[in-house]
C-alpha cells in the first residue's frame, strides 16, 4: 500500500533548486539558504518540514531521489531552523518498509535537537494500544500525526574555535569515566545551576579535582541524544546511562544548564564546545563513549522517531525472508547494518563531526564487535573499522573497542586492529579473582590457584594483544580495569557478594551474577568497628582488623595493581574514594542518589584519594612504572639483568611450578629501569592470608625505597608528604638495602624503587 498524505493542513512547496552537493547529508547553512539532503531509498517522496516560533509547519517537498538521496536549497532559512522530515511510501513492514507520511521524523544528522520524544501512540508508525504494542497484525498504519510528540532537528553552526587538543601519548594516558549530571550533581563548589552540566564539567572546581587527582581523560558515558525506552517510562524511570542513542551528531540538552536549554540548540551545543575546551586549557582529553551499534527505535515494534521511518532496511539488520525480522546482536531489539555502505558513512561523518567540529579527543565503542559485523561474523578487516583506523582524522585520536557484543562469535577481546585500543576483560576477571574471590576462597579453607594469570596481566596482557592485526599495538592497547560503569563499584565489590538491584523493579533479575567479589564477611554497609563474623578464624588478619579497614586494604590492592600494570588504566569515577551504589550493579536506570556521586567524604574517604593520586603520581614520574612495550625476558641494552623478572618470596628466581601454586601467591616482580633511564621497581605482592618474610633480589645491588605500601592507609603512613616530588622521593621514605628480608602484611602490596637509576658499562 502506498500514500502520499500525512496532516494535510500544513502548506507544502515544491523545492525548485538543487542541493549542489547533495552527497554531503544533513542540512548546512548555504548562502541564502539551507542545503538540504537525506536518503530514504526506498521513499516515493520525503518533505522537509520547518517549523516557525509558533509552531506552524510548512513542508518543502525535496528533488529526487538521486541514488537515494532527497535534496534541495532552500532558500530564506539559516542557523536556528527547527525542521523534520516525512517520509512518503509503500507501507509494508514485512518487507522492512515502515513509510509513513504521518510521522515527523528527526534528521539522522541533524547537529542540534530542540525538545523530547513523548512516548504516545502517535510516535509509532503502526498503530498500538494504550500500552504501546500493536493493536493488530498485520500491523496497520497509523493516520496520528506525530509532529506534537516529537522533538525537532535544529540547524547549528560552531561558532568559536576550541583549544587544541592536548594528544596525551598513550603511554601517559590515565582514563576516568565518569557521567556529566552525575559527577557533578553534588560536588561542593561547583554553584547549583551548573551542577550536573556540560558548563559544571568545566567548571574550576570539577577540573581542579580532576588535575589534583592526576587523570589525563575523561571518559563520557553517552552524551549523544537520548530516548527513554518505553518500559522504563511506564515504570516512572529513565535510560540514566544513556544508551539508547535518539541522534549521532547531537548532544544531549538535559545535561546542559537551564540557561543553555532555554536558549535552544544553539546554546547547548555551544556549552558543550566549551567544556571541551576548558577541559583542553586544563590539559585533560575528552573521550565520548559512543553507541553505533543500536538506536533507540527498538524492534520492529518500536516506535518510528527516524532511520526506521526513512529507511529501516538500509540502517537495520534484519531478516532475509518475509516477513523479515530485526537481528538484535546487541540486546536492545536492533541492530545497526554495518554491511551498509551509507551506514558506515553515517557513522564516519558522525566521528569525524564530533573531533573536527566539536573538539573532542577519543572514543570508546560500545558493543564494538557489531560494527565489525558482516551478515556472516565479525571480521577485525571489516570496512568500518579499517576506515576509522586508516581515516585522516579519526586515526590520530584515541579508538577503544568494548570488544564483545551479544550474538554469535561476539567475543573478540584482542582482535582489533591498529590503532584501537581495547577494553581488557581478562584483565579485569584477573584481578577480581586474585584479590577478592581466591581471597574469600582461601578464607574458607580452599586451596586456590597461583599468580601465574595476575602476572600475565601485570605484563600487559601479551597473550590477548600481541597478534594479528592489533600485534604493534603494545600494552596501551589493553585499557587496564576493574570496575566501569556497569557493575558494582570497587568499594561494593568489596562489601556485597550478591548483587541489590530491586530499585531498578525487575525484581533483582537483571545485571550480571558474575561478580567475583567479597564481602570481607558480613554484607553491605556496616559500622565501622564491625569484625569478622567467625571469631574462630586462623587468620589474624581477619579476626584483628575491622571489616571496614580490610575492605578499605582490599581496594587500595587493586587500585595499586592497576597503576603499575603495563597498560591504559581506567578508573571509575569514585572509586578513588569508596563510592558506593548500595550494591546496585546494574544502575542504568537510576537518576538519583544511587548514582550520583556523593562528596560529603569522610576522613578515610579522603586517605584513599591521597593513595590513588600518589599511585598516578608515581606512575607518571616513573615510565619503569608504565612500560610502552612488552617485556622480552632478556637484558637491554648492556643490562646485567633482564627487562622483567620474577622471584619468590625467598628471593630465587620463580619456578615454572610456582606459577599455579598458591605458596606463590607470595612474590615480587623486578622491572629494569634501563630501557627508559629510570630507577629499578620491585612490586611485592603478598595475596595470602598470613604476613611473609620477604627477601628482596639481588637486582643491581642499589638501595631500594619504599615509594608506597597498601598497608599504609594514608601516603603520610610512609612519609609521603602532599608536598614530596615523586621524582626525587627523598629521605622521608624508608630505605631499604639490597637482599634484606622485610615482614610484607598479610593481602598488601609494596611498591619499591631504587634509589638511583642503573647505568649499564656498556
Amino acid at each position: 500500500m502506498s500514500e502520499r498524505s500525512g496532516s494535510s493542513h500544513a502548506p507544502t512547496r515544491r523545492v525548485t533548486e538543487p542541493n549542489p552537493l547533495p552527497t554531503r547529508l544533513g542540512v548546512h547553512p548555504s548562502g541564502d539558504g539551507l542545503d538540504v539532503a537525506v536518503i530514504a531509498r526506498g521513499a516515493s517522496s520525503v518533505d522537509m518540514c520547518i517549523f516557525d516560533e509558533a509552531g506552524a509547519e510548512t513542508r518543502f517537498a525535496l528533488l529526487g531521489p538521486k541514488t537515494g538521496i532527497w535534496h534541495g536549497h532552500i532558500r530564506g532559512y539559516g542557523v536556528g531552523t527547527r525542521y523534520g522530515f516525512r517520509a512518503h511510501g509503500t507501507w509494508d513492514p514485512d518487507g522492512g518498509k515502515f513509510f509513513n507520511s504521518h510521522k515527523l521524523l528527526l534528521d539522522p544528522y541533524g547537529r542540534g535537537v530542540d525538545g523530547v520524544v513523548d512516548l504516545k501512540p502517535a510516535v509509532y508508525a503502526h498503530c498500538v494500544d494504550d500500552e504501546l504494542y500493536p493493536s493488530e497484525y498485520p500491523m496497520r498504519r497509523s493516520p496520528l500525526d506525530s509532529a506534537p510528540h516529537m522533538p525537532r532537528s535544529v540547524v547549528v553552526e560552531s561558532s568559536f574555535p576550541i583549544i587544541p587538543q592536548p594528544r596525551t601519548p598513550w603511554e601517559n594516558t590515565v582514563i576516568y569515566e565518569i557521567h556529566v549530571k552525575g559527577f557533578t550533581k553534588n560536588m561542593p563548589g561547583v554553584p547549583q545551576p551548573l551542577r550536573g552540566t556540560y558548563a559544571g564539567l568545566a567548571h574550576p572546581a570539577s577540573v581542579s579535582y580532576l588535575k589534583d587527582l592526576g587523570i589525563t581523560a575523561v571518559e563520557l558515558l553517552p552524551i549523544h541524544a537520548k530516548c527513554d525506552e518505553p518500559f522504563l517510562t511506564e515504570r516512572g524511570l529513565t535510560n540514566y546511562w544513556g544508551y539508547s542513542t535518539l541522534s549521532f551528531f547531537a548532544p544531549e540538552p538535559s545535561y546542559a544548564t537551564a540557561e543553555s536549554r532555554a536558549r535552544g540548540a544553539q546554546a547547548v551545543v555551544d556549552e558543550f564546545r566549551g567544556m571541551v575546551s576548558l577541559l583542553h586549557q586544563a590539559g585533560i582529553e575528552v573521550i565520548l563513549d559512543v553507541v553505533y551499534n543500536h538506536t533507540c527505535e527498538g524492534g520492529d515494534a518500536g516506535p518510528s522517531l527516524s532511520w526506521r521511518g526513512l529507511d529501516s532496511d538500509m540502517y537495520y539488520r534484519h531478516t532475509t525472508s518475509r516477513p523479515i525480522q530485526t537481528i538484535d546482536v546487541t540486546g536492545t531489539g536492533n541492530t545497526m547494518n554495518m554491511d551498509r555502505p551509507k551506514t558506515i558513512q553515517m557513522v564516519l561523518d558522525s566521528l569525524r563531526y564530533w573531533v573536527r567540529d566539536m573538539g573532542v579527543d577519543g572514543f570508546r565503542f560500545d558493543l564494538a564487535a557489531t560494527l565489525g559485523r558482516f551478515s556472516t561474523g565479525f571480521s577485525p578487516m571489516h570496512p568500518l573499522l579499517i576506515a576509522m583506523a586508516t581515516d585522516d582524522i579519526l586515526t590520530h585520536t584515541k579508538l577503544i573497542a568494548e570488544p564483545w557484543d551479544v550474538g554469535p562469535g561476539g567475543w573478540q577481546t584482542g582482535n582489533f586492529p591498529v590503532p584501537f585500543s581495547e577494553w581488557n576483560d581478562h584483565y579485569r576477571g584477573a584481578l577480581r579473582n586474585f584479590w577478592l574471590a581466591d581471597v574469600r576462597a582461601q578464607a574458607s579453607g580452599h586451596i586456590v590457584s597461583g599468580p601465574n594469570d595476575l602476572a600475565t596481566r601485570l605484563s600487559g596482557s601479551q597473550d590477548v594483544f600481541e597478534h594479528g592485526l592489533g600485534r604493534l599495538r603494545g600494552p596501551r592497547a589493553s585499557i587496564n580495569f576493574v570496575t566501569a560503569h556497569d557493575g558494582f563499584t570497587l568499594a561494593d565489590l568489596t562489601a556485597y557478594d550478591r548483587k541489590h538491584n530491586k530499585d531498578n523493579l525487575e525484581n533483582n533479575r537483571d545485571g550480571s551474577d558474575d561478580n567475583r567479589s567479597w564481602n570481607h564477611g558480613l554484607e553491605g554497609t556496616l559500622a565501622s568497628g564491625a569484625t569478622h563474623p567467625d571469631a574462630a578464624t586462623p587468620y589474624a588478619i581477619l579476626a584483628n582488623m575491622p571489616i571496614a579497614r580490610l575492605r578499605a586494604r582490599s581496594q587500595r590492592n587493586i587500585l595499586a595493581t592497576m597503576f603499575v600494570s603495563s597498560g591504559t588504566p581506567m578508573l571509575t569515577g569514585g572509586d578513588e574514594f569508596g563510592r558506593t551504589q548500595n550494591g546496585n550493579n546494574n544502575a542504568y536506570c537510576q537518576d538519583s542518589p544511587i548514582s550520583w556521586v556523593d562528596w560529603d567524604l569522610a576522613e578515610g574517604q579522603q586517605a584513599q584519594i591521597d593513595a590513588v593520586s600518589w599511585l598516578i603520581a608515581l606512575r607518571k614520574a616513573h615510565p619503569v612504572l608504565r612500560p610502552d612495550s612488552f617485556a622480552t625476558g632478556h637484558p637491554y641494552g648492556g643490562d646485567s639483568l633482564p627487562d622483567l623478572s620474577w622471584y619468590t618470596a625467598q628471593g630465587t628466581r620463580m619456578p615454572d611450578y610456582g606459577w599455579t601454586d598458591s605458596r606463590h601467591r607470595t612474590f615480587q616482580m623486578l622491572r629494569s629501569g634501563v630501557k627508559w633511564g629510570d630507577r629499578d621497581a620491585l612490586i611485592i605482592i603478598n595475596a595470602n592470608l598470613d604476613d611473609a618474610q620477604v627477601t628482596l633480589p639481588e637486582g643491581h645491588d642499589l638501595d631500594w625505597l619504599i615509594a608506597y605500601s597498601t598497608v599504609w592507609e594514608t601516603p603520610a603512613d610512609g612519609g609521603v608528604s602532599s608536598s614530596l616530588d615523586p621524582n626525587e622521593l627523598s629521605i622521608e621514605v624508608e630505605h631499604v638495602m639490597p637482599r634484606t628480608t622485610l615482614t610484607i602484611e598479610a593481602l598488601s602490596v609494596t611498591i619499591l624503587l631504587s634509589d638511583i637509576a642503573f647505568q649499564p658499562e656498556h
